[in-house]
């Protein structure tokens, strides 16, 4: 209740599934931002999903932020580029 008194909406995906019921109500899904804001989380978890299954990259082979960091970021910019591709072909083929 803290986060609603100072009107930060918390933004976390609701469970419909679970027993009891979701624990968000209607008080944050009614909102259009929070609409937005789960299909902006789409995109974003997509990446990730991504880098799992097609980027081989499960488990870092090694330590210390920076270098873990250098290696996602490395994937992160291959994402992209296969992305671009993708977004760029339609035109392509049309030109």
């Amino acid at each position: 209740a803290e986060m609603r008194r100072i009107g930060v909406t918390p933004h976390v995906a609701q469970n419909t599934a679970r027993s009891g019921g979701s624990a968000i109500d209607g008080r944050t899904t009614r909102h259009v931002g929070y609409a937005k804001s789960i299909n902006a989380r789409r995109g974003i978890e997509k990446v990730f999903g991504w880098i799992k299954a097609f980027g081989g990259l499960r488990q870092f082979k090694l330590r210390g932020t920076e270098k873990v960091g250098a290696v996602f970021g490395l994937h992160v910019i291959a994402y992209n580029l296969i992305r671009l591709g993708n977004l760029l072909k339609p035109a392509m083929e049309m030109a």
